[in-house]
């Protein structure tokens, strides 16, 4: 039996559907508060970093439902590598139990969906790596739903390493400085791998900031940022409609003279 609140829950869930007419093909998230939330729970913040990865199962299920058609998230930065060596085991224990589980995951193939990892792969510990790579390689012909793993990612880092890219082709003489156009960084950017522009970011957490995220493909596309309170491991259904009704609104107000 459901409870009040999930009934009221769900009412407004369709309110907030009828109200969105535009879809964004591509969600950005900042998945921030988990360790925040197993602080004011008074748990171990190993037991945040787990519920929030139930939680990315979830709402992976809600953007397809939806007619999402990318997402990425935003699962660990470069700076995160400054956290102790104890929470650094647990989240890299996690994101391999994770690779695992996909690899496994008969949705996968059901649905037609694509993993591909964005980062810088050097800084990643050779088993994971390993384990990502493997589920690459067995989705790499999916088409239908593509989940992008930001992991050991920086995006002013990812500009320098595509900038170093361009000058050792020019420095070769495979490219000349005239040439180097907008699509030529976007190439270098992402070498092996096919990312749309951004068209909503969605951060938790009540942090109001977009911290380096996907700065080529977010900031210059312009796109929507719906910031919302809650931590992580309870954002709602409810939520990240109210973040597609942002990117909707946007869409409409652009359209007016």
């Amino acid at each position: 039996m459901q409870k009040p609140r999930e009934i009221i829950d769900k009412i407004y869930e369709r309110h907030l559907i009828s109200q969105c007419k535009h879809t964004p093909k591509h969600i950005a998230i900042i998945q921030d508060g988990n360790r925040r939330f197993a602080k004011e729970k008074g748990v171990d913040v190993s037991v945040g970093h787990k519920l929030g990865a139930r939680k990315t199962e979830k709402v992976l299920e809600w953007a397809q439902e939806m007619g999402v058609r990318h997402i990425t998230l935003y699962c660990f930065s470069t700076e995160n590598f400054n956290r102790s060596e104890y929470e650094l085991k647990e989240l890299f224990d996690l994101f391999t139990e994770k690779a695992l589980a996909i690899a496994k995951d008969e949705r996968v193939n059901k649905n037609k969906i694509r993993i591909q990892m964005v980062g810088n792969r050097e800084l990643v510990p050779t088993g994971l790596m390993e384990k990502i790579e493997h589920v690459e390689q067995l989705t790499k012909d999916h088409e239908g739903f593509t989940i992008n793993l930001a992991l050991a990612y920086g995006g002013r880092n990812e500009i320098l390493i595509a900038t170093r890219s361009i000058l050792e082709k020019v420095k070769a003489g495979e490219l000349k400085p005239e040439d180097i156009t907008t699509k030529t960084i976007e190439e270098n950017l992402y070498q092996e791998i096919n990312i749309p522009p951004v068209d909503l970011i969605i951060r938790t957490g009540n942090e109001k900031r977009t911290s380096n995220f996907l700065p080529w493909l977010a900031n210059g596309n312009e796109s929507a940022v719906y910031f919302c309170a809650p931590y992580w491991p309870v954002f709602r259904k409810i939520d990240l409609l109210r973040g597609i009704r942002v990117y909707d609104q946007r869409i409409k107000n652009s359209h007016l003279p």
